[in-house]
Parts: structure tokens; C-alpha cells; sequence
């Protein structure tokens, strides 16, 4: 299984996404990996993992030719599956997170990491693991950057007009993409049934899943703890249970 979860900042797309993760895990997936890319630290918290700043170390990756145009690749001899099994973090369930660091400064600072962490992800693809990313919120990384793993990606969006408009902008890139990734739509912090029809007509992307809104979330995020490990019988976490059943079923 290959999925992003994409959409507007703040959507509550990290919420989501963890919560995903250690569902799927506990749903027999002995190996998931959280790919984490958004530049805030919501993943690691839904997860139950610390997060971190760190980005790849240098002893795990090498420079390839000299000035502007030089590259950066894992060193020779390290596979991909290597280097998550040395740089992932463990979570609960077992779910490991891999993060390639968060920008404090110039992006030069992190790029060869932003570089090496795309070999990895790619080296994956024809492994036996479940890939699950969560995004940076816009509409740009899911086809012009993070989101070519995927072979799912899950479009988190609100009821609202700003929400339901990003839903839509990401629509009309994957009709103009040429890839064969699915496309499709979750809609979060619902307030009624109504909620979904909205957001599949604003959008025009077919809606898989529903989630209500619901004030555990907020909650967990105060106590800075997982929704699942706070409240594993909440509204939020029986309707990511079934998006799991769901997109198990859509995934290649």
C-alpha cells in the first residue's frame, strides 16, 4: 500500500495519517512506514514518537560530482531498506516514522537530505512496505514533489469554502496528470451527512470516508498525545478504523 494524505494546512491531515498508521499496523501490516515531509511536527504526534530536527546523517549519504549541479545519493552498498532500518524511528505498533528534518534556515541547509530522502522513498516502491506520507498542507507537493510514491493519494478537506477549494484545485492537477495514482477524497471534521455531498460536488473528487468532528481531538493535542492512545474508542478513531478497510481495498 502506497498513500499520501494531501490537502489545505490545517485540515487535520497529521491526525488522520497517524491514526491510519497504527490502525493499518494493528490490522496485521507488520511493516508501515510514516513518511513525514510536512515541515510541522503534527505526524509525530499522532504517532506517540518524538519528534525530531535531525536531518539524514551524513554518514548514510554521499556527495555525487562537484558544484551546482552535484546531486546526492545514499552511500554505495546502502540499500533503501538499509538506511530506514538506521534511520527510522520506532513508534507504538510498530510503526516506523522516517522524517527527513525540519527547516530552521536556508533550504540548502537540508537539501541533500530532501534529495537522498527521495532515493530512499523510491527504493521502497518495490518493497513489501506500506508506505503512508503525510504531505506539507497546498496544492503543489502532492504532483510536483513528495507525493510520487503514492499510489493512493487521499485529498483531507474540510466543509469550507477555502478547504473545499483546495480539494478541488488538487482535482483539476490530477486531471492534467499524467500518472496513473488514484485520487480521491476524505472529508474531515464533519458536522452532519451533508458534509460529504458537498465536498464530492464542490470537488468533484469521490469522497471514501467521513470524519467527524470531535473534541477528543483537540483534547490529544492539548496533552500532547495520540487521539488513539487518548480516546481508541472515539468517533475520529472508529471512522479512521474503517478508511483503513476501505483504502486497503482501493490500494494496487
Amino acid at each position: 500500500m502506497r498513500i499520501a494524505f494531501i490537502g489545505k494546512g490545517g485540515a487535520g491531515k497529521s491526525v488522520v495519517a497517524g491514526t491510519f498508521c497504527r490502525l493499518l499496523a494493528r490490522a496485521g501490516e507488520r511493516d508501515v512506514v510514516a513518511i513525514d515531509s510536512d515541515p510541522l511536527p503534527g505526524l509525530a504526534f499522532s504517532l506517540g514518537v518524538e519528534s525530531s530536527d535531525t536531518p539524514l546523517p551524513f554518514e548514510l549519504i554521499e556527495q555525487l560530482g562537484e558544484g551546482p549541479d552535484s546531486t546526492w545519493a545514499l552511500r554505495n552498498g546502502t540499500t533503501a531498506l538499509e538506511a530506514v532500518g538506521q534511520h527510522a524511528v520506532v513508534g507504538p505498533d510498530g510503526v516506523r516514522m522516517l522524517q527527513f528534518g525540519k527547516l530552521r534556515g536556508h533550504v540548502r541547509t537540508i537539501a541533500s537530505s530532501q534529495q537522498v530522502f527521495r532515493v530512499i522513498v523510491r527504493g521502497l516502491a518495490d518493497t513489501d512496505v506500506h508506505l503512508v506520507g503525510d504531505l506539507p498542507g497546498g496544492t503543489r507537493q502532492a504532483f510536483f514533489g513528495w507525493g510520487g510514491f503514492a499510489d493512493v493519494l487521499v485529498v483531507v478537506a474540510e466543509a469550507t469554502p477555502s478547504s473545499m477549494l483546495s480539494a478541488r484545485r488538487l482535482a483539476r492537477l490530477a486531471e492534467m496528470d499524467d500518472s496513473t495514482q488514484v485520487v480521491v477524497a476524505v472529508a474531515n471534521k464533519m458536522i452532519g451527512p451533508d458534509d460529504v455531498e458537498r465536498l464530492e460536488q464542490f470537488s468533484g473528487l469521490r469522497v471514501v470516508g467521513g470524519v467527524p468532528r470531535d473534541a477528543a481531538v483537540g483534547a490529544a493535542e492539548r496533552a500532547g498525545v495520540p487521539l488513539l492512545d487518548m480516546a481508541p474508542a472515539s468517533p475520529v478513531v472508529e471512522a479512521v478504523a474503517s478508511l483503513v478497510d476501505t483504502l486497503s481495498r482501493e490500494a494496487p
